[in-house]
């Protein structure tokens, strides 16, 4: 009875978050105009190196960005990762996450991403090439997953994020959703899965603090110079829906050849398509590729390229350690690169 009603709760989550998701759905017209780009950045280099396209097979720890119903498909008790990532003008991107399984109550697991900006020259209005002092920006995403295994076909997973942002003197705090759903073994084919997320779903942000005090004098006022607060806009999240198919095939001896595919809508950029393939062998070496590409995107409009990448698993004696690195080209900057290691337990 009360999975039942779990399964309708839930169901009812999953419509409510997508009509709401492609009712704010602008496209790539309303590009560069969301809250908390940040969001959109991607983590761990294993689904990086496949593109991307990760919501019907990401499983454990790494499944908190990608799809969290995918973290109650870990085959460990305990799981941490750490992922570091060199992004866009010396942008760097950390992100740890630990996922724990209570069994018959679900997993539960928590993540955080950090991005490093570096130091930012001070400039004002009297002084645009800068005074001489610089300040560091801080920008990171807080985020507590619960995901669990309906049946042995389904499984369904929320994840609830605090996003920070904050620079001297003023800063923006916000909250969001995902929220995401996997079935295994679709149509009665082994092997064949099929996910759908809805991501960033949550209330509009906006910037606070002393910073937006001008010194200015009220029109038509008698009153002197003071101190007045620049009224901030306020921006939504950029939300996203992802449908999602995966199918994994046994080469026997020769191991393992997995491929998936994954239809992206966007509210605030161009719609994609994104495709990975990935050959384990003996689920101890991968070699991975993948593969993004926008829809009716202007051109030279989007900047990422094709992705690459290989792992390592090894068993050391009751702990799993995963070594993953993926390269991601793109135009005009330097390519990203991510490394990540995993344990499991």
């Amino acid at each position: 009875m009360l999975r039942n009603i779990f399964r309708i709760s839930f169901g009812a989550l999953m419509v409510l978050l997508m009509v709401n998701a492609m009712a704010l759905a602008g496209g790539r017209s309303r590009a560069g105009t969301s809250s908390a780009p940040q969001l959109l950045i991607p983590v761990g280099a294993r689904y990086i190196a496949l593109g991307g396209a990760s919501a019907a097979n990401a499983e454990g720890v790494e499944a908190m960005y990608w799809n969290p119903a995918g973290l109650a498909r870990s085959t460990h008790n305990a799981e941490a990762m750490f992922s570091h990532m060199t992004y866009l003008a010396d942008i760097s991107v950390d992100y740890l996450g630990v996922g724990l399984n209570f069994g018959k109550l679900g997993f539960v697991g928590f993540n955080l991403k950090a991005l490093g900006l570096g130091d930012i020259m001070v400039t004002t209005a009297d002084n645009p090439d800068g005074t001489g002092e610089k300040f560091t920006p801080t920008y990171f995403t807080l985020g507590l997953t619960y995901a669990r295994m309906l049946t042995d076909h389904v499984t369904v997973g929320v994840n609830a994020k605090i996003i920070s942002e904050q620079i001297p003197r003023a800063s923006s705090v916000g909250f969001a959703m995902d929220a995401g759903v996997q079935y295994a073994g679709l149509g009665g084919v082994k092997g064949l899965n099929v996910g759908v997320t809805i991501k960033n779903i949550g209330p509009d942000m906006t910037y606070d603090g002393t910073g937006l005090y001008r010194k200015a004098k009220a029109v038509g006022s008698k009153r002197p110079v003071s101190d007045l607060k620049v009224a901030p806009a306020t921006f939504e999240l950029p939300s996203i829906v992802e449908i999602a198919l995966s199918y994994e095939y046994s080469l026997g001896q020769l191991g393992l050849i997995r491929a998936s595919y994954l239809f992206q809508n966007n509210n605030f950029s161009a719609d994609e398509n994104k495709a990975g393939i990935e050959y384990s062998l003996k689920n101890m070496f991968f070699l991975r590729a993948g593969y993004t590409s926008a829809l009716n995107a202007p051109t030279n409009s989007y900047i990422y390229g094709p992705a690459f990448g290989f792992g390592y698993h090894q068993n050391l004696g009751g702990m799993d350690l995963y070594i993953d690195y993926a390269y991601r080209t793109v135009e005009y900057f330097n390519a990203n690169q991510i490394l990540s290691i995993k344990l499991g337990l």
